[in-house]
């Protein structure tokens, strides 16, 4: 898997997954012997701790453990482009079978 043009980073690896980021943001990703598979909602750390991007009424916000805020749009734009990217590099360890 080629991440360097994406700036995404491989933080850490256990036996079943991997970790990922790019910014302040974070995905797991499962590990399987052919590479990646399933990839986890990626996370957006804030001053108050990891959140996920959640959408109510057509409402972006970002909610994690006690707390919920209204998203920006570039957080939003942030959270699709990071998930799309890792997205399209997992497709592609899965169909060359390597690991990052």
């Amino acid at each position: 898997m080629d991440l360097g043009a994406t700036g995404i980073q491989l933080l850490s690896e256990t036996p079943t997954y991997y970790l990922f980021a790019r910014d302040n943001l974070v995905a797991l990703v499962e590990r399987t012997p052919g590479g990646c598979g399933s990839i986890g909602g990626t996370g957006i750390l804030t001053e108050r701790g990891l959140a996920y991007l959640v959408w109510r009424d057509g409402q972006a916000f970002l909610a994690g453990k006690g707390f919920e805020q209204p998203a920006s749009p570039e957080q939003a734009a942030a959270v699709r482009t990071f998930s799309a990217d890792l997205k399209a590099a997992v497709a592609g360890s899965e169909a060359g079978g390597t690991s990052p």
